[in-house]
C-alpha cells in the first residue's frame, strides 16, 4: 500500500504540471512552479521518514548513544536538501514575480501569447 503522503506529493506534482502547461498567465505560471515545489519538498521529506516494524522514527538528535539504539532515526539529509530547497525556491519566486511585475509595466498584459518579444 502507498503511504498517503506519497499520493499526496505526486497529486501536487501533477496538479502544478497541469497548470504550467495549461495557463497562459504568468502569475498563474509562478504559482505552478510554486505547486511543484512544494509537492518535490513533500516528496523529499517522505523519502526521509521510514516506518520499520511499524513504529515512528524519532527525531535525528543525537543525546545519548545507549537511549537511541535500536530506534529508526528520520534521515537528517533530506530535511537539510530541503530546507535548503525552500530558500532558493524562496529566491526564484521574488525574482520571477519581479521580472512578471516589469513584463506588465512594460507590455501591460499577463498573457503570454501576447507578449511579442517572448515569442522567439
Amino acid at each position: 500500500m502507498i503511504p498517503f503522503q506519497f499520493i499526496t506529493a505526486f497529486l501536487l506534482i501533477f496538479m502544478g504540471l497541469y497548470a504550467f502547461l495549461y495557463k497562459r498567465n504568468l502569475i498563474k505560471l509562478i504559482l505552478a512552479l510554486n505547486i511543484i515545489d512544494a509537492g518535490i519538498h513533500l516528496l523529499l521529506i517522505s523519502f526521509g521518514y521510514r516506518l520499520e516494524d511499524g513504529t515512528l522514527p524519532t527525531a535525528p538528535i543525537y543525546t545519548g548513544y545507549e537511549t537511541l539504539k535500536g530506534t529508526p532515526m528520520v534521515g537528517p539529509i533530506p530535511q537539510a536538501l530541503v530546507l535548503t530547497s525552500i530558500v532558493i525556491g524562496v529566491c526564484i519566486l521574488a525574482l520571477a514575480m519581479a521580472l512578471t511585475i516589469n513584463a506588465y509595466r512594460h507590455y501591460g498584459s499577463l498573457d503570454i501569447n501576447k507578449l511579442r518579444r517572448l515569442r522567439g
